[in-house]
């Protein structure tokens, strides 16, 4: 970018384009705890997590990313503990659609939300099993079968004409009891601790949290909208490798919040930025969900 402006005859340092990011982060902190707020008081949430680098090597921080509707929101922590889930959700209720990592345990209990576990989890494992199992053909065949319902759900109703409750009581759940029933006779046929004894264990453990989408149409089948919230975390360590320190990796949390969100609710996130970090300083702390994307895309129109 520094290389580009110069071109353009703008003399813009590297250092200057910097300040400005951790500015804008700043400035946008406020918006972004709020996206964050909403997002805890939903009832369905999807969240994942994925490492981003500090300078510190001695550290091993993480973004998280917590997604409920046309809402995205990123948290930046120095550790994977379950801190960061149990201060966004800790006290609500609902259902939380995650992997079965143990961090997501301490806001998944009796008093807590519900635990919808992910289905393309469990297939991948099956797919890493393949070469000295071929038999895992047949868990990666029926899996493939609940996707296929879920796609031409989608696409039916786009005319109104579909009744998702009954497909997936009448359709997916035959294929989930005849994929629980295969599991249980190919357990004793395989080791624990081998690819394919691993991939039965993971499923059957965790069987409640995933046929959890059975019952309810608004939990879907897997967590894969949060692991594709973090395709721009992964290439953000591509392309900078790693943030700061806390201070960086928190502005960092909060542009990615803000922008994603944009982009979730069809909003130009170049056109929000430009009017939303002139106003910020202006508005009353009590107007500020005024200045949300969703909102703000309701007013631009």
């Amino acid at each position: 970018m520094e290389q580009q402006f110069g071109r353009l005859g703008i003399p813009m340092s590297r250092s200057t384009m910097t300040d400005l990011f951790h500015r804008a982060g700043e400035l946008l902190a406020p918006l972004a705890h709020r996206i964050v707020a909403l997002i805890a008081a939903s009832e369905i949430v999807l969240a994942d997590e994925t490492p981003m680098p500090v300078q510190d090597d001695r550290k091993k921080p993480y973004i998280w990313t917590f997604v409920s509707g046309t809402l995205v929101a990123y948290r930046f922590s120095m550790t994977r503990s379950g801190d960061t889930p149990k201060a966004i959700l800790g006290g609500t209720t609902g259902t939380l659609v995650v992997d079965m990592y143990t961090g997501y345990n301490a806001i998944t209990g009796v008093e807590g939300r519900q635990r919808a576990g992910c289905l393309s989890h469990a297939r991948r494992k099956f797919f890493k099993a393949l070469n000295s199992a071929p038999e895992a053909q047949v868990a990666l065949e029926l899996i493939r079968d609940i996707y296929v319902i879920e796609r031409d759900v989608k696409m039916a109703k786009e005319t109104g004409e579909v009744d998702h409750a009954r497909v997936r009581w009448e359709q997916c759940l035959p294929i989930m009891d005849k994929l629980y029933v295969w599991l249980a006779k190919q357990k004793v046929q395989h080791p624990p601790k081998s690819v394919m004894g691993n991939a039965i264990s993971y499923t059957i453990k965790n069987w409640q949290a995933l046929t959890r989408f059975i019952t309810n149409t608004e939990i879907p089948p897997d967590n894969n909208r949060s692991e594709r919230a973090l395709r721009v975390v992964a290439l953000g360590r591509k392309n900078f490798l790693f943030a700061g320190n806390k201070d960086a990796g928190e502005n960092l949390a909060a542009l990615y919040t803000v922008v994603a969100t944009c982009v979730a609710n069809e909003v130009d996130p170049l056109a929000y930025l430009t009017d939303v970090l002139t106003r910020l300083d202006s508005t009353p702390a009590d107007q500020i969900d005024t200045l949300l994307p969703q909102n703000w895309a309701v007013l631009a129109t």
